[in-house]
């Protein structure tokens, strides 16, 4: 039998200060802190069946060897091009967490095949996908891949997007860093100039990505 409990108080023994008196009170479905966290989970792990929920689960609590090893067992069975499609894309970010670069370039390689066979390539659903490809990209080193990819991106949010939106500001941003790691510092201040009027723009002055890329404009700069 589950249950949850509510840590109330906690005291140090007089007589041994390694132990400690914990005192809990057990909670119910009529919790509402219990209630609105569980809820959340929930949230967090929305699968189409039980399996893709638990390997959901498994990569927000950093399990990924576990979910590593559920994925390859699913994608086994696999028996819709759907079905790949998702296994894929997860099998990706565990890679990706896992430091495994290589794998997750191709294992998020075979999810975009599958995606492309019914939707565009400028489709707005992807641009998070080619942020995360282009992540990975720049953890193998391979610099024109992640701008590659930061350019698919880029493309569908100045299309998606009004000009001053923080999501394309946050593009330049991050392809304005690629080019840093290049040393192609002309169209790293480029980008990082877009970025930073935009943030000035549509942000409060003292958010902090204005500072971030301030200082991002100031280390190009010393690089002239």
């Amino acid at each position: 039998m589950r249950s949850v409990f509510r840590v109330v108080e906690m005291n140090q023994t007089a007589k041994n200060n390694r132990l400690w008196e914990v005192q809990l009170t057990i909670t119910d479905d009529n919790d509402p802190q219990l209630s609105a966290l569980t809820n959340r989970i929930k949230e967090e792990v929305k699968g189409s069946n039980g399996w893709y929920r638990m390997g959901k689960l498994m990569l927000q609590v950093g399990h990924f060897d576990q979910a590593e090893e559920l994925y390859q067992e699913l994608l086994k069975n696999a028996s819709t091009d759907s079905d790949r499609e998702h296994i894929y894309r997860q099998l990706g970010c565990v890679n990706e967490c896992q430091g495994e670069y290589e794998e997750a370039a191709l294992n998020l390689n075979n999810f975009l095949g599958i995606y492309l066979k019914t939707l565009h390539e400028d489709h707005s659903s992807l641009t998070d996908f080619y942020n995360s490809m282009s992540t990975v990209y720049v953890n193998m080193g391979e610099y024109l891949k992640a701008v590659e990819f930061h350019e698919k991106s880029i493309k569908i949010r100045e299309i998606s997007l009004p000009p001053n939106h923080p999501d394309l500001a946050i593009s330049y941003n991050n392809i304005g860093s690629v080019y840093d790691s290049m040393d192609e510092c002309s169209k790293a201040l480029s980008y990082l100039e877009k970025a930073l009027s935009i943030f000035r723009n549509s942000l409060p002055s003292t958010h902090p990505h204005i500072k971030s890329v301030m200082n991002s404009i100031e280390e190009v700069k010393k690089k002239l």
